[in-house]
């Protein structure tokens, strides 16, 4: 009777397992968020607690549990327009990214560096340095930097070849900043092509444009307009618009503030199959801005 209670028991663990790996696993009581707060002058916030966000899933109000600042490296890549169009704006490009790679690669508090890339996104996405911690192997990519006469820019495609990428390094911070001018893009991506991959890898989209908006209505503009305009909203970064070039050096000194200066923000949720369709972070205070990245979960293999 024993033996055949064992061998019952044996069984049914047997099944237990077999099955186990087929269902959804719930999600998790805790996840988190890369979050920047900034101030009206883009400042970011130094010191910041667990009462001076607010997270929401669907609308629902979560209890934020800890607020620590983020020293897990980032992999950084800078998609720099290297067109016909960006032929007058290629010396302040090549002025504005040493000191913007320099700051990014600096050792933080914890003693880890980010890793960077420089990728031209002028006639096909090159890369011009690969993923360095080293300012002057990036220097070396940045001395590449050259307008390509007679071609056109491939944002889209170089944003989609930065997130697969991504994919093969196993990134688990992965950030995207794109430096580009308002010139034809080439890419022939629709929007979905681009925004669900990016979401898809929880990497934070930067975009700095240089000129006027296109008036154009061509479909490759409205497609990359659409990008620009949701890309950064939804994975947490920002999309700006530059005037003239020359501004270039100081935008990019405050992105390299802000992203030195992020935090980790852990909040409680309930158990659920289901994950959220959307996750949103606010300032507490008045006059603050708050944006923030998903943390990529870890992959559960059987």
């Amino acid at each position: 009777m024993i033996a055949r209670r064992v061998a019952a028991a044996a069984v049914l663990v047997a099944v237990a397992w077999l099955v186990a790996p087929n269902r959804p696993a719930a999600q998790g009581r805790e996840r988190s968020l890369y979050v920047s707060v900034v101030d009206a002058s883009g400042a970011p916030v130094r010191d910041l607690t667990t009462t001076d966000v607010i997270v929401k899933e669907d609308n629902v109000t979560r209890e934020v549990l800890r607020v620590t600042p983020a020293i897990e490296p980032m992999q950084i890549a800078v998609l720099v327009d290297t067109s016909q169009a960006a032929r007058d704006a290629i010396q302040h490009f090549r002025q504005a990214l040493p000191s913007f790679v320099t700051a990014l690669t600096a050792a933080n508090d914890a003693g880890r560096k980010n890793e960077v890339a420089i990728i031209g996104i002028g006639e096909r996405p090159t890369i011009l340095a690969e993923y360095s911690t080293n300012p002057r192997d990036l220097q070396k990519g940045i001395d590449r930097l050259w307008s390509l006469q007679s071609s056109g820019m491939y944002l889209l495609d170089a944003v989609l070849e930065a997130v697969q990428g991504f994919k093969i390094r196993e990134a688990t911070r992965p950030v995207i900043v794109a430096i580009a001018t308002e010139g034809p893009d080439f890419s022939n991506r629709h929007r979905d092509q681009v925004l669900e991959p990016l979401k898809s890898v929880s990497a934070a989209f930067y975009a700095l444009m240089i000129g006027q908006p296109s008036s154009s209505l061509d479909p490759e503009t409205r497609e990359r307009a659409i990008v620009l305009d949701e890309g950064p909203r939804i994975t947490g970064g920002t999309h700006e618009q530059l005037l003239t070039s020359m501004a270039l050096q100081p935008k990019l000194k405050q992105l390299a503030d802000q992203l030195m200066h992020q935090y980790r923000v852990t909040y409680g949720r309930p158990e659920s199959l289901i994950p959220p369709e959307r996750i949103t972070v606010t300032a507490a205070k008045p006059g603050l801005t708050a944006r923030g990245t998903p943390v990529k979960e870890p992959q559960v293999r059987p």
